[in-house]
């Protein structure tokens, strides 16, 4: 039975869901998305400095909140509108697909997004302090709000870009004209047709791209912070490594946009001194229910170290301990290996299920902090969840537990494991 299960996931399944890994309009999403990663790690890192986890009669800390509208501007000019460097990052990698200028298709995107909002005057008569006067730009969709808007703006801008190239229905210059030059020249005309149609569209017939999209998406963002949506997603992702396929790869690519706005979310109650609204952000999956790396694997491989007896579960416990503690896992997942193993497979999919379930009820509850930054995901376990939850030694506790968790329910599927890899070292020395 299990063998027949297999063989269809290997005949039916694992190519077109390769094929979905690799489409390249999902493949610009997600790379786009994770080269805004340096600028939401580093911005987010503000969020914690202007509200430190320290007692609030302390000096230090009295100074950092009374200096926070300062501190939070490198925030606010990073991670508070990544969407407007992901629209170049998106642009970029998809133009790179169509053998396009990589450089043109993100400039592309990129206006094409900013095409999407409408300047607000501010008059003479309501200057403020600074005296601020004229044309001010809000910023508010330029974050994790308007990621959907981005995503869409900037696989429009390329498509134009890639059209205008294919029919020839560009300027070409001749060869003697320098290629950064003749370049600028061959995007003129989606250039053209870019600025005039968004522009149409926003200015002339009103449309508000935000807001659409907005009611579009709003039902999909308040699903993906319900409890059976973390589980659906897990199960996918582990269901997809279990047969080899990069499950993140599939499913991140379309769900990191509904976890950025879920974290843009936090993060702006944050800086604006409210009640954080929202619990599964993308740094709740990584710190609560892939410590170790997909499949929770942290309790395997500890199992694997230090309790196994065959030689073979020993030494590859002992190899891939230490990048486990980092939530590296790939050598297990294809070494133990747990892909196409019916043993390893079930702890798998159940244990992330079983943290992720523990961590939603206890955050649910205000028994722990909800998560507002995105820490580097190769940090320990405990130490990433201290950090993304701005400072909260629960929620590091609340990691520990959930490691002996993980150690719980693998051990009596690693003791069968074991057993069977005795079995075959004492058939090789008979």
């Amino acid at each position: 039975m299990v063998k027949k299960f297999t063989e269809f996931i290997e005949e039916h399944l694992a190519g077109p869901m390769a094929k979905l890994a690799n489409q390249r309009h999902l493949r610009a999403i997600r790379d786009g998305i994770i080269a805004t990663l340096p600028l939401i790690i580093i911005g987010s890192f503000f969020l914690i400095i202007a509200f430190p986890p320290l007692p609030a009669n302390w000096g230090i800390t009295q100074f950092l909140t009374s200096n926070a509208a300062t501190i939070l501007l490198p925030y606010r000019m990073t991670m508070y509108i990544m969407t407007l460097y992901a629209t170049f990052g998106i642009g970029a990698s998809l133009s790179k697909t169509y053998n396009l200028d990589v450089i043109s298709g993100g400039i592309l995107a990129t206006i094409a997004f900013l095409l999407t909002f409408v300047p607000v005057n501010i008059p003479a008569e309501a200057l403020d302090a600074a005296g601020t006067v004229g044309f001010v730009l809000p910023m508010a969709n330029l974050g994790g709000g308007g990621m959907f808007v981005g995503i869409i703006t900037s696989i429009l801008a390329v498509e134009i870009y890639r059209l205008t190239d294919k029919s020839k229905f560009k300027i070409t210059m001749p060869e003697q004209v320098p290629p950064a030059v003749a370049r600028s020249f061959e995007t003129l005309t989606p250039t053209l047709i870019v600025i005039l149609g968004i522009s149409t569209l926003t200015y002339f017939i009103g449309f508000d791209w935000h807001s659409t999209i907005s009611k579009i998406v709003s039902p999909l963002v308040s699903a993906a912070d319900s409890l059976p949506s973390v589980l659906f997603l897990i199960f996918m992702i582990t269901f997809f490594w279990s047969f080899g396929i990069h499950g993140v790869s599939i499913v991140g690519s379309l769900a990191r946009p509904l976890w950025l706005q879920l974290l843009d979310g936090n993060t702006a109650a944050m800086a604006a001194g409210k009640e954080l609204p929202n619990i599964a952000a993308e740094p709740f999956y990584q710190w609560f229910v892939w410590i170790g790396g997909s499949g929770c694997t942290i309790g395997l491989a500890l199992l694997l170290a230090f309790k196994t007896k065959s030689q073979f579960a020993s030494k590859l416990g002992k190899a891939t301990l230490a990048p486990a503690i980092f939530n590296i896992n790939e050598p297990l997942i294809f070494g133990t290996p747990i892909v196409l193993n019916p043993i390893l497979i079930i702890p798998f999919i159940l244990t992330p299920m079983v943290t992720a379930t523990i961590a939603w009820f206890v955050t649910q509850f205000g028994l722990v902090n909800r998560v507002i930054f995105t820490a580097p995901w190769t940090l320990p376990g405990p130490i990433g969840a201290y950090l993304a939850t701005g400072g909260d030694w629960r929620a590091a506790v609340l990691s520990v537990v959930l490691i002996i968790i993980s150690v719980v329910i693998y051990y009596p599927f690693v003791m069968i494991y074991d057993n069977n890899e005795l079995e075959k070292e004492h058939a090789i020395t008979k």
